[in-house]
């Protein structure tokens, strides 16, 4: 039988069936079928060669398709760095549990594929970026050059050694390459963009426009007291379920720990304040001090190199003046100095320590030796020539000099460490059952507190421990919410901090209609009203623009007169924005015509306007400067939105996969 099998599997079909058995391990290799894979992946981008853009995805077409992928790591590096700028752009307002929903995870993944996306149709298209274009790339970047802008080697890998996580030249350059291919193809869409003469022209026009406008403000709405049937009560409720919700909620015990109740500690010992001298001894030596007298030669900072030539000479002719042979250096400076401050005093500044006049001044004034005059020195002010007529040295402040400012330091220390102490001991006592406030408040001395129901959105109108973000972040944690576990103390104040514990919680839910019936009979009232103004409005509105003056419809319906505003420009507050915005979205009047519309405000009043004359912006009341860096900015901005919509573009090429259970 073993003879018969060895036959059979001699022949040509053995053979076939072996080298179709051998394609799939050339293509792939034979360590797939071996070692169990694990894919990370959480996006796969595949995008077709540009020679053949209908190419099927299938195999062994699949072959020549370019492949990226985008793995978990990346992902979560990412999502890291989007969430510490977020945290320091917010501060307290910060919402991690927020931040941390789908919607966000799948934006900033969505970045990442239109990185991956342009980087790999660069690619495709055979762009490549040169090592050239990368070396000036990071000699560019400030980090690495020195003080004269200049790229600094050493800087360079001090700089990348520091980095999170660190980075090794070869790594930072391969990371330059892939950014810079990512915007090879968009940035040169983005940068070719420009602005004609005529799209700047009339760019002008729009947004310089200016619109003469009459205003009349309709009165709120009448109150709607007729009856809703039940069958307009549900429609109601089903078409604003959102409305009718319950937010999430939590009850809380909490322990306030405030420094200025707990008990005062003991005042320092005369030993403790000794000691405490005795140690800090280098902090009491008082500052050397100079007496200095100058004279001042004013010249404006921005005066042209004539005028600085002219004051700096003038300073020159001065100083060798002063330092001539009995010459008497406060008759010099009560005739010539500029600084009428201390001009009448003979250029006398008075005492002076290092820092009291930083700059070129002072670094001068304590180089010189008593009675030595210095050369022209310039600061903001103008030229100086100085002369130091008396030095004292600094000493040693004794003890009883410093005692009070110690006994200052000394109580707030021991203040810091009662209340340090006090709260450590309690923190202790949690850690021990930390599931309960009773017993460690107990012990402590302290009363367990309440507060509830608190909302996520408490810290805009909450009261008392709920207004603080702190807190509210900590009370919906999932460790707070999942184990009813005490918090770490959380500080709210200098010296100030509490301990929360979530009693209970209460998710987001609907409320039945029968415990809100009045609110959404309230509700369809409101929208009736409102309606119902807005259908009045539109009937002036249509008067106006059949050809009644807005004076006389306005009368007709015993109306303040209309205030007339002439030439007002976008973004003016009329009395909103979105009023202004109604006005300028209106078309222009025919000549000798008036164009009428109408503006909701957020408590139901509509205001009426009519457009009575409409005069287009003028490119001769913009200053040239001005006028190129708009049209520098309109150019930018058209170039951004011309590289979104090329990305866009590109998206449609290729293939994107997103493996969802690796995203979470």
């Amino acid at each position: 039988m073993l003879q018969t099998l060895r036959d059979k599997t001699s022949g040509w079909i053995a053979t076939v069936i072996l080298g179709l058995l051998i394609i799939p391990f050339a293509f792939v290799g034979i360590e797939q079928y071996l070692v169990q894979r694990v894919d990370s992946s959480v996006a796969r981008i595949d995008m077709a060669p540009s020679w053949w853009r209908s190419a099927p995805s299938w195999w062994p077409a699949s072959m020549l398709w370019k492949h990226e992928s985008i793995d978990a790591q990346e992902f979560n590096t990412r999502f890291q760095q989007e969430r510490d700028r977020r945290r320091a752009a917010e501060g307290e307002a910060f919402d991690a549990r927020e931040f941390e929903k789908p919607e966000s995870k799948r934006a900033i993944l969505e970045t990442l594929i239109d990185e991956r996306v342009r980087k790999l149709a660069a690619e495709v298209d055979g762009l490549a970026v040169s090592d050239a274009l990368v070396i000036k790339t990071i000699q560019a970047v400030p980090e690495f050059q020195d003080s004269t802008g200049k790229f600094n080697q050493e800087r360079y890998v001090l700089g990348l050694q520091m980095r999170q996580p660190a980075q090794t030249p070869t790594e930072f350059e391969q990371f330059v390459r892939a950014r810079l291919m990512e915007t090879l193809l968009t940035g040169g869409i983005g940068q070719s963009n420009f602005l004609t003469h005529a799209e700047t022209d009339r760019l002008i026009k729009l947004m310089g426009e200016r619109r003469d406008v009459s205003l009349v403000m309709l009165p709120p709405p009448t109150p709607d007291t007729a009856e809703v049937s039940a069958a307009d009560i549900q429609k109601w409720y089903d078409g604003h379920a959102k409305d009718f919700r319950a937010p999430e909620s939590v009850n809380l015990e909490y322990v306030e720990i405030n420094g200025a109740t707990l008990p005062p500690p003991p005042l320092p010992t005369e030993k403790a304040l000794q000691d405490r001298y005795e140690a800090e001894k280098s902090r009491f030596i008082a500052q050397e001090q100079r007496l200095i007298s100058h004279i001042q030669v004013n010249v404006a900072s921005g005066a042209d190199a004539a005028a600085q030539k002219a004051a700096e000479q003038k300073a020159a002719q001065l100083a060798t003046q002063a330092k001539a042979a009995g010459a008497d250096f406060a008759a010099i400076a009560r005739a010539n100095s500029d600084d009428l401050g201390s001009k009448a005093a003979g250029g006398e500044l008075g005492w002076v320590s290092k820092g009291d006049i930083p700059g070129a001044f002072e670094d001068a004034a304590f180089k010189l030796k008593v009675g030595e005059i210095s050369a022209p020195v310039k600061d903001d002010s103008g030229w100086h020539v100085i002369v130091v007529r008396e030095v004292k040295s600094g000493e040693q402040q004794p003890f009883a000099l410093v005692r009070d400012a110690l006994l200052r330091e000394e109580t707030e220390t021991s203040r810091e460490r009662n209340f340090n102490d006090f709260s450590a001991k309690l923190v202790d006592l949690v850690y021990k059952n930390p599931t309960s406030l009773d017993g460690p408040a107990k012990a402590m001395n302290l009363p367990v507190q309440k507060v509830g129901p608190v909302t996520r959105d408490a810290a805009a109108n909450g009261q008392g421990i709920g207004a603080h973000p702190a807190v509210i972040r900590a009370a919906f944690s999932d460790a707070r919410l999942q184990d009813n576990t005490v918090s770490d103390p959380i500080e709210i104040g200098q010296e100030h901090s509490v301990l929360i514990r979530v009693v209970s919680h209460t998710p987001e839910r609907a409320l039945p209609l029968a415990q809100v019936r009045d609110k959404v009979i309230a509700a369809v009232r409101t929208d009736r009203g409102i309606k119902a103004a807005q259908k009045e409005a539109d009937a002036l509105v249509a008067r106006i623009n059949g050809g009644e003056a807005i004076a006389a419809v306005a009368a007709s319906k015993q109306l303040t007169a209309p205030e007339t505003i002439p030439d007002v420009a976008r973004g003016m507050p009329l009395p909103t924005p979105e009023v202004s915005e109604a006005i300028f979205a209106l078309k222009a009047p025919a000549e000798g015509k008036v164009a009428a519309g109408k503006s909701a405000l957020a408590d139901g009043r509509v205001v009426l306007f009519a457009v009575n004359k409409v005069k287009p912006g003028s490119k001769s009341e913009i200053p040239a400067a001005q006028l190129d860096m708009l049209r520098t900015q309109i150019s930018q901005m058209g170039g951004y939105e011309e590289s979104r919509e090329l990305t866009t573009a590109l998206r449609k090429r290729v293939q994107i996969k997103v493996i969802e259970e690796n995203l979470r």
